[in-house]
């Protein structure tokens, strides 16, 4: 079948509009027009045919001659159906869309169609999705971006106050303790200054911050022993 073929009047009108599209959307998109007359060669125009490797001349296909048989897409037999997943003999995936041609009688005489090949999109989204994934950090490894060092205690002190979820003014000497535990463990002690700057937020001496860690020392130095020997640690 060539060119030469005798075509229906209203869908050769929308052979400039087929153009359009695959113009519009460039080499991926391939745009079909079939006239349903002679559906052993109902592909009369073929843009971008290189997209499915048909041509002019090549038969409907099982899914619209099927359509056709039911009168419409779907349970509701629809005149069109949109963004449909298809995929090409070699496993390419398309993104198509169908719409029956009627004429003045209501008559479906044909069919235009589009098939995106949405392969190169997908390649490209599994990369982006693959270089997006994040692991998230519990709150006990939090990471801060900050200017300075001051900034970083004054975080970890902060954080390890709301933890107790109290007022200061009401925080008992185990809120304190826990304060310093907590700070100790995110390792606001190795930071110059912290002895100083952690008793000014608990209104306590410095002193009273060097009491707490030999207190948390020998905890948890108990606690060891009791792991280690049971309830029979010496």
């Amino acid at each position: 079948m060539t060119e030469s073929r005798k075509k229906h009047p209203i869908i050769k009108t929308l052979i400039p509009i087929a153009k359009t599209i695959s113009a519009t959307f460039g080499k991926n998109c391939e745009v079909v027009l079939h006239d349903f007359s002679g559906p052993q060669h109902s592909v009369i125009a073929i843009e971008n045919g290189h997209v499915t490797g048909r041509k002019v001349g090549d038969p409907i296909t099982d899914f619209a001659l099927a359509s056709w048989r039911e009168g419409g897409f779907g349970d509701g037999n629809q005149d069109k159906l949109l963004n449909y997943k298809t995929k090409t003999k070699d496993g390419r995936i398309l993104k198509s869309s169908s719409v029956f041609i009627k004429d003045e009688k209501s008559k479906i005489v044909g069919c235009l169609c589009i098939n995106y090949d949405m392969t190169g999109h997908l390649m490209f989204e599994n990369i982006i999705n693959e270089f997006c994934t994040i692991n998230e950090l519990n709150e006990e490894k939090e990471e801060t971006f900050v200017k300075d060092v001051d900034e970083i205690l004054d975080n970890i002190i902060g954080k390890a106050i709301e933890e107790i979820n109290k007022p200061v003014s009401l925080m008992q000497k185990e809120d304190n303790l826990r304060v310093v535990e907590i700070v100790d463990k995110k390792g606001g002690f190795m930071i110059k200054g912290a002895i100083d700057q952690l008793a000014h937020r608990l209104n306590v001496s410095r002193y009273t911050i060097y009491n707490y860690l030999d207190e948390l020392k020998l905890r948890n130095k108990k606690d060891k022993l009791v792991k280690q020997y049971g309830n029979n640690a010496p």
